[in-house]
């Protein structure tokens, strides 16, 4: 049964999902209207380099009172991509979820960290940080959830005035743990974090990805996908208050691994 620490109050990690989403592209007023659900993912390299954010991109709290993660545009070997400089601090940069996982159920990303964030041990709440993330938070049916889920969806919604998704994929660069290896979030296995990469060999690199996402999630919360709420970056270390720094290319979700 899933534990709720009284930690959780201060530290506000479940309210994660929660300000994500509730502050997200998908429930923020806006002039502009939402991208259809077959509309091709937005790529950073067609923005011009800079301080301000991509269209439809926005930088997020993952928890009240939490200095932010600054990201913006550079240009790197003539393409433009996000950089994320973290001072002891977190912040997701999140677009609404602007795909349909039953078409283009592939995804792929690259990234690029420049060393790993001291002590960090994803598996332990007062540790929790890394340099770099990939996230989808995923709706679905809240009556399916154990007693446990639901009090700490109460206690988080408590905190946050936010409900929290149904589950949050994420996939991260450890500093700990073995890649491939599915990681529980300390305080909810709603959060799960698969390892894409880490280790000293993989720093100062671009590493690239391509992951079946529906596949992933029927893997690690055994039950196929609901509908992607948002998906974005985050790289964090609020935790340990140490520093980082990552680079990410183009978010794309494709119809197979060949056509990313």
């Amino acid at each position: 049964m899933l534990r709720v620490p009284r930690a959780l109050v201060s530290s506000g990690i479940l309210c994660l999902g929660a300000m994500l989403v509730a502050n997200s592209p998908v429930y923020a007023q806006s002039s502009t209207p939402a991208a259809p659900a077959d509309a091709p993912s937005p790529v950073f390299s067609a923005s011009s380099p800079g301080p301000d954010l991509p269209a439809g991109w926005k930088n997020l709290p993952v928890a009240k009172g939490k200095v932010p993660t600054q990201y913006k545009l550079v240009s790197v070997s003539g393409a433009t991509v996000i950089e994320a400089d973290s001072a002891g601090s977190a912040s997701a940069l999140m677009h609404d979820g602007n795909t349909d996982l039953t078409q283009t159920p592939w995804l792929s990303w690259r990234w690029k960290v420049d060393h790993p964030v001291p002590k960090a041990d994803n598996s332990v709440a007062a540790l929790e940080d890394a340099p770099a993330r990939l996230i989808l938070i995923f709706d679905g049916d809240k009556s399916q959830l154990s007693l446990g889920d639901r009090t700490a969806a109460r206690l988080a919604k408590s905190i946050g005035g936010q409900d929290l998704p149904y589950a949050t994929l994420m996939y991260i660069w450890s500093t700990t743990a073995p890649v491939g290896n599915v990681i529980p979030n300390p305080h909810t296995d709603r959060i799960q974090m698969v390892v894409a990469a880490g280790g000293d060999a993989s720093l100062g690199q671009w590493q690239s990805f391509n992951r079946n996402v529906a596949d992933d999630f029927q893997s690690v919360f055994h039950e196929k996908p609901g509908k992607l709420l948002a998906y974005g970056v985050l790289t964090d270390s609020d935790n340990t208050n140490s520093t980082a720094q990552a680079w990410y290319g183009d978010i794309r979700f494709c119809h197979d691994k060949g056509g990313c």
